[in-house]
């Protein structure tokens, strides 16, 4: 991994982090949080951005959750499958937020911000667990994220993720999607994918910025 302050710089401090979360519905106050997925990114040694390690947890529904299940149709997750290595909600964010706790140190970043396709759905679910668990070190950016069903939009002139990937130069694979781990790492080729050709405009702009001194 290269860094020397590239992501410091590119992001004003912001750790991009890919998530994404298969669930038992859309309501994320009344439906379970069933899988959780991350993906860190990171500069290669010529400077463009690429997707990282990936981390996936299992997680087990919150008491009282509501299942649908159109939405676990759609997933294939079986919430009470024996051989399914579920973990407490609490445990999977603590395990998920150590490592991304570390990557922002590590690349000397202020804080994370969430990146996700449809980014609010996923940021939705994330910060319910969250409150649910009572936790009270929250790496991520509260209510800011990057949001690449719009970047798609703007980038390929396609929103839904199967089409924006194909538009991007990449394939995708039906059998996969709807994998917290899968979507996640598709998402977060076309993130990098999205910011390495916006690099130009990038590069021409950050020496404005700098001058004018706000580029925190």
């Amino acid at each position: 991994m290269t860094d020397n302050g590239l992501m410091v710089d590119r992001f004003r401090g912001f750790l991009p982090v890919v998530i994404d979360v298969e669930t038992g519905g859309f309501n994320c106050k009344t439906e379970a949080l069933l899988e959780l997925a991350a993906v860190l990114v990171e500069f290669d040694d010529d400077g463009l951005l690429r997707r990282g390690e990936t981390f996936r947890y299992h997680v087990k529904p919150f008491e009282g959750a509501n299942m649908d299940p159109a939405s676990l149709a759609v997933n294939g997750i079986d919430p009470d499958h024996p051989l399914r290595p579920a973990i407490d909600e609490r445990d999977a964010l603590q395990r998920l937020f150590r490592e991304v706790r570390k990557a922002v140190r590590e690349r000397r970043c202020q804080r994370a911000i969430l990146v996700g396709h449809n980014a609010h759905f996923d940021l939705g679910f994330v910060n319910e667990a969250i409150d649910r668990s009572a936790i009270k070190r929250n790496p991520f950016h509260p209510f800011s994220c990057f949001d690449t069903a719009t970047m798609c939009g703007v980038a390929f002139g396609q929103t839904v993720l199967a089409r924006a990937v194909i538009a991007a130069g990449f394939e995708w694979d039906e059998e996969s999607a709807h994998s917290a781990a899968y979507d996640a790492e598709i998402t977060a080729d076309i993130f990098c994918e999205i910011v390495n050709r916006f690099r130009p405009v990038f590069d021409s702009t950050i020496p404005q910025v700098r001058q004018s001194g706000t580029s925190r």
